[in-house]
């Protein structure tokens, strides 16, 4: 590696799915290339590449984030969690069981971004978060349709599965204390 390279590199400290990772990696290296092509962790999608699909969607320290839109160097020590995280083929997230019961995904290639946005949503609505659509914002905001329909709106299926995506959080959250 010469001087130049060097210049251009950056170490990287993450929890990824409950685990510490250290990268060394070019400054420039979206989070979403990162996990994919540092980590191996491919569940996450590239989509759009313009945070406009959220194919990428990821959850950090808490929050949902377009992963194609942020610099791995600015998520140092930062908590992340890719569908990878979320649960296994013998253990199921309840968001990932929702969505096979209720048919939610089609081609999948937008489940990983969608299951992880989804969950997140729910602990919006959880802590209170008003969104676009939130009639009172001095009430906690209510789990409705409208409101996981705003929420998710981030959120691209070219096949066409909302309906079903929808009915999908909406079994989870009825299971959730409210």
């Amino acid at each position: 590696m010469s001087n130049h390279d060097e210049i251009h590199t950056s170490h990287l400290k993450l929890k990824v799915n409950g685990q510490i990772r250290q990268l060394v990696v070019d400054t420039r290296t979206t989070l979403l290339d990162a996990l994919r092509e540092n980590l191996q962790l491919t569940g996450t999608k590239k989509g759009c590449d313009h945070g406009q699909c959220g194919a990428c969607t990821v959850i950090v320290d808490g929050r949902r984030i377009n992963s194609c839109l942020t610099l791995a160097v600015m998520q140092q020590d930062a908590e992340v969690t890719t569908i990878e995280g979320l649960g296994t083929p013998d253990n199921l997230h309840p968001m990932q069981a929702a969505f096979i019961r209720h048919d939610g995904y089609q081609c999948g290639y937008c489940t990983p971004g969608q299951i992880c946005s989804s969950v997140a949503v729910l602990h919006e609505i959880e802590n209170g978060i008003p969104s676009h659509v939130t009639h009172d914002l001095v009430s906690p905001p209510q789990c409705t349709a409208d409101e996981i329909r705003e929420r998710m709106s981030g959120n691209i299926c070219r096949c066409g599965a909302y309906s079903n995506i929808l009915a999908a959080i909406e079994d989870v959250a009825g299971g959730q204390k409210s």
